[in-house]
């Protein structure tokens, strides 16, 4: 019975001098350890054999970089207002001996030096100058911080402010100033908008005006260039028509001086044709009353002895005198006035027309347009122009 507990006690102490003298120490992590109290060497990442109750591990350290958030400290600006900053410290532990033996906290260590700096350097400037200038603040907080923590076996990779908090007086105030930006920003951009839409306007009217003023221009010159080619084809057709006119009462005139000379009037008969046209000549609203001359009949007989020769029986009778046929006759002038008849119209006429059609088709503005009806000269081809009839020639007496 004895045997059995002096071997468990043995089996025990093995277990025990087992546990003592052999250690895993994980990666990312390093072991400092001490023989008799006295630094031996650092291990990581193995496993590591101690010499029982004479090594020992004296801490164990991270190697990863570490995020540390530190609560807002109170710190007064250049123009004497206080500030709450809170910061976040990135740092690495780099040699584990010096962060055991070099200080006893490295944690609070970074914390008070990271307060003392963040108020040197912010005690430099001024409350705007803290609020626009934290990648400064950060730069000189990283510095100074790696420099100090370099003896500690610490290197601080980064420094962030998390937030610069004002006091509540100057929060309001800086609202006041933001609220009275935003809105002189918005009375200039208001009276921007309000310059822009003047502008635009006038510009529009200026166009509207220009547009206004070019289409009655176009439209006064397209009314009076109708008007005169109106003009022009009136008065090329009073022309022809008086041309017509005249040839028609010079054909009468042959006609009816052709049949007197073969009638051989007598004077009994221009009388008789007298007393005829004398009612006529008083249908006049201003003709009242006709006085027949008393020697009418002896103003007869002396026209009819002048112009007439006594037949056998006695009387006056006009006689046509000889035509030897060598009378002049009216020159043909039908080539030259053929083409006062021509029904075409006339080229420039028709370029007139083709200039209004193509400004009626333009997409500027049809509102200014002028109307095509006013170019379009009177088409004379829509008559049948007569053509001139050349003069017969005399008919031999």
């Amino acid at each position: 019975m004895t045997a059995l507990i002096v071997l468990g006690v043995i089996v025990l102490l093995v277990v025990i001098l087992v546990a003592k003298s052999v250690s895993i120490i994980p990666q990312a992590e390093a072991a400092v350890i001490e023989r008799l109290g006295r630094y031996v060497r650092t291990v990581s990442g193995q496993l590591t054999f101690l010499v029982p109750f004479v090594d020992r591990i004296r801490a164990k350290v991270d190697l990863r970089e570490r995020v540390v958030s530190f609560p807002p400290q109170p710190v007064i600006t250049k123009d004497n207002l206080t500030v709450s900053i809170d910061t976040v410290v990135y740092f690495q532990v780099t040699n584990p001996q010096s962060a055991v033996y070099e200080i006893n906290n490295y944690i609070v260590g970074v914390e008070q030096l990271t307060t003392t700096t963040l108020r040197n350097v912010v005690g430099g400037m001024t409350l705007e100058e803290t609020l626009t200038s934290r990648d400064q603040i950060n730069g000189q907080l990283r510095v100074v911080l790696d420099e100090a923590t370099g003896r500690w076996g610490l290197r601080v990779a980064r420094v962030e402010l998390k937030s610069i908090d004002p006091p509540p007086s100057i929060q309001e105030s800086m609202e006041k100033q933001m609220k009275a930006d935003r809105e002189k920003r918005a009375t200039i951009l208001t009276a921007e908008g309000h310059r822009e839409s003047a502008i635009k306007t006038a510009e529009g009217d200026k166009q509207s005006r220009i547009l206004a003023a070019e289409g009655g221009k176009q439209a006064s010159i397209l009314t009076a260039e109708g008007e005169r080619q109106s003009r022009i084809l009136r008065a090329e057709g009073d022309r022809a028509a008086k041309y017509l006119q005249a040839q028609g009462q010079a054909k009468a005139i042959e006609k009816v001086f052709a049949a007197i000379k073969a009638g051989k009037p007598t004077p009994e008969l221009l009388a008789y044709q007298y007393m005829q046209t004398l009612p006529q000549m008083a249908q006049g609203d201003a003709n009242k009353v006709w006085m027949i001359p008393s020697d009418f009949g002896d103003a007869l007989k002396g026209f009819a002895k002048t112009l007439g020769t006594p037949g056998e029986d006695g009387v006056f009778r006009y006689e046509p005198s000889s035509s030897t046929g060598d009378e002049p006759k009216a020159a043909d002038d039908s080539d030259e006035v053929a083409e006062w008849f021509e029904t075409k119209t006339d080229p420039a006429v028709a370029q007139a027309v083709a200039a209004a059609e193509a400004v009626a088709r333009t997409p500027v503005d049809t509102s200014l347009a002028p109307d095509p009806s006013l170019t379009k000269g009177t088409d004379v081809g829509q008559l049948p122009a007569p053509q001139p009839e050349s003069a017969p020639p005399a008919e031999p007496n």
